[in-house]
């Protein structure tokens, strides 16, 4: 999984006052859980732009003035109900040895027939949490849907893999092309039947 380096500072301060000047600063102050106590920092409130505002699943890699780094992954943050602006982050440390959770985007690949043909197409799942080593964590999940027809469903089942363990119900459906009342039936063994008529009609018509 590709990995986002924020910069910040240790906070030895962690009061109201402390933290409302922060704010003012245009920093965000942060806690890194996970490890033997809680890490306090802050940083840039710019530095987090590609991490937050984005579909995609990241880690962090978090260096400190002291020259200290730390790998973690975003588990909570609160906006500013007014302005939206980022007030808190919380982060997960991130060991090597240590199984992890997190929520991994799924992209659709590719053109569904079904669709094409008058069906809906539901994207049930657009994120779905697995449990993983760090080394293990997947940027995405890649779904193919280009032989996706009306009726047919994609499910967590298609997707597993001894990388990781997805913590949803094997029978959990991702994506799906549901009928619709202006969908056209595909009949390919009706298609298959015509065509051997009509061969067998020439070749009748031939002898």
């Amino acid at each position: 999984m590709k990995s986002i380096t924020i910069k910040g500072s240790e906070r030895e301060s962690v009061g109201k006052k402390a933290t409302k000047a922060l704010r003012n600063a245009g920093k965000v102050p942060c806690v890194v859980y996970g490890g033997d106590k809680p890490l306090h920092f802050s940083a840039n409130e710019l530095a987090f732009r590609d991490l937050v505002y984005t579909a995609n699943a990241h880690t962090v890699a978090i260096e400190l003035d002291g020259g200290d780094s730390v790998k973690a992954i975003m588990q909570d943050i609160q906006f500013h109900p007014v302005t939206d602006a980022i007030i808190h982050i919380d982060f997960y440390q991130l060991f090597d040895d240590k199984m992890v959770t997190m929520d991994i985007p799924v992209t659709l690949e590719g053109n569904s027939p079904g669709e094409r043909n008058g069906g809906r197409l539901l994207f049930r799942k657009r994120k779905l949490s697995i449990k993983a080593l760090p080394s293990k964590l997947p940027d995405f999940f890649n779904i193919d849907i280009s032989k996706l027809k009306i009726g047919q469903n994609i499910d967590v089942a298609s997707l597993l893999n001894d990388d990781f363990t997805i913590l949803h119900p094997d029978s959990q459906v991702v994506v799906q092309v549901k009928t619709a009342r202006t969908a056209v039936v595909e009949d390919e063994e009706g298609e298959e039947g015509e065509e051997g008529e009509e061969g067998a009609t020439e070749e009748a018509a031939q002898e």
